[in-house]
């Protein structure tokens, strides 16, 4: 184990056993800080940041080729699951530190769990049913990290505070990895070959620009701290934004509100609602007491449930990463993933209304291929061409800018078999495709009933649905 120490403004690597003893003149930031190389060996050294679906997926992979890679999962929270980790909690936790997860109390999946599946570790029976709990996918989670070791890698309460590249002009270079523990504020820093992102989008919540949204005297909240219906017992509830969450928190909250608007700017939903809940369009203005619809309706309200989605957030780039986030955007990635200007960087969970744990796979086969020099990425100015095309695909499409990494229908598709074709691996199977557009479908045509069927797949082909 090679490491640092600090001497003035100077830091000494040394290792006896290799004979190495070299100083460097870099100033490290902060106090009482230890800097430790991950490894003397002629490994790729590799940083996970999350310990939820994602970075899971990443340390099952990392761990299966040990004569390759030597690895560290960072983890914040004092569990694996990421967002999947139910918090009746809002605000902030114990350690003082904003709730990650977004999880309301009733939360069942919009996908089945054979779609949501890693392709190589399935789902319990979960009693037959496709559509489960939230608790059970953390169980699922859970039980995948037990299954592969994972455990043994992950460094929990450890919270990522900068992200930065050493000496970029070397090739190779190496990243310096800054973090604190957040029960006993020790500081440390890691140096690692490669850093794979995946702190997840579904923490920071996204509150649109609406005139007076906060002079509303009602209640204000976001569907990230929403957790159950009985908190607007016999109250005039407004539901901001039609996606999954939006849609599915007005059906569970006309449950328990005198009435429930579903206030959005796609086009009217079709299927049947609960006799309570209407839909309306956008918010164009909010008042203490009420809010207009664009189109000039005024309704009085008690509750706003803001269900608009989430920023990405990566608080911990140092600026040197070059990395840039601008309405819903992060650029410049290759792939929706690749950090073009220092490609041993790459991140996790950018692509939006995709099957996330199947292409999360997917990511860190291709990921791994590349650090492994098994496939080769185009030039810099190739993979900012690609991006700009991507993104001027979406505009064509109709799509807004800041839709620039959702992934809608059979974009999806064409993301994957990119993906694949560029790393050299099978795609997402044809049962698992199939399954996702005919329940895609059938939500569209009965929200309230869909989660009610269940499927098995047959092969890598088919589904089949089970009565």
């Amino acid at each position: 184990m090679l490491k640092y120490t600090v001497q003035g403004t100077h830091q000494v690597i040394s290792n006896p056993v290799l004979g190495v003893n070299k100083t460097f003149s870099r100033r490290l930031p902060g106090e009482n800080i230890r800097l430790i190389m991950a490894s003397g060996e002629a490994k790729h050294k590799v940083a996970v940041i999350g310990a939820g679906a994602a970075g899971l997926c990443a340390g099952r992979h990392l761990l299966a080729e040990p004569d390759k890679f030597q690895f560290d999962i960072f983890e914040q929270q004092d569990g694996v699951g990421g967002t999947w980790r139910f918090s009746a909690h809002v605000g902030v936790d114990q350690y003082g530190l904003p709730v990650h997860s977004s999880m309301y109390k009733n939360l069942r999946t919009n996908l089945p769990k054979e779609v949501m599946a890693y392709p190589d570790f399935p789902f319990k029976d979960c009693e037959g049913k496709s559509f489960v709990h939230h608790t059970q996918v953390l169980e699922y989670l859970q039980d995948y990290a037990e299954n592969y070791g994972l455990y043994q890698h992950i460094k929990f309460h450890k919270m990522i505070e900068n992200i930065s590249p050493v000496n970029p002009a070397a090739d190779p270079f190496e990243w310096s990895v800054s973090f604190s523990d957040v029960v006993t504020k020790e500081k440390e820093i890691r140096i690692y070959d490669a850093v794979m992102v995946c702190n997840g989008h579904y923490s920071v919540p996204y509150f649109p620009e609406i005139k007076g949204l906060f002079e509303f005297k009602g209640t204000v909240i976001h569907s990230h701290d929403y957790r159950e219906p009985q908190a607007f017992k016999d109250l005039r509830v407004v539901v901001l934004g039609a996606g999954a969450s939006g849609v599915d928190i007005a059906i569970e909250v006309s449950s328990a509100a005198k009435e429930v608007i579903l206030s959005h700017n796609t086009p009217p939903k079709t299927c049947p609602f609960p006799d309570n809940v209407r839909q309306q369009k956008g918010l164009e203005s909010v008042d203490e007491t009420s809010v207009t619809f664009l189109g000039g309706e005024r309704y009085e309200c008690d509750v706003l449930i803001i269900c608009t989605g989430y920023l990405y957030h990566y608080p911990f780039f140092d600026k040197s990463c070059n990395v840039k986030i601008g309405d819903q955007k992060i650029t410049p990635l290759y792939l929706h993933m690749f950090l073009i200007d220092f490609p041993t960087l790459a991140i996790w969970a950018v692509p939006k209304l995709i099957i996330p744990f199947p292409i999360y796979d997917q990511q860190v086969k291709v990921f791994l291929k590349f650090l492994k020099g098994l496939i080769h990425l185009p030039t810099k100015e190739e993979m900012r061409s690609h991006m700009e095309r991507d993104f001027c695909r979406r505009k064509e499409l109709g799509m807004k800018p800041r839709h620039a990494h959702v992934m809608p229908g059979q974009l999806q598709w064409d993301y994957d078999d990119e993906l694949s074709k560029f790393g050299q691996i099978d795609p997402v199977p044809d049962s698992v495709r199939n399954l996702f557009r005919h329940v895609h479908h059938l939500r569209t045509l009965d929200l309230i009933n869909y989660k009610n069927t269940n499927y098995n797949l047959v092969g890598d082909e088919s589904f089949v649905q089970i009565e």
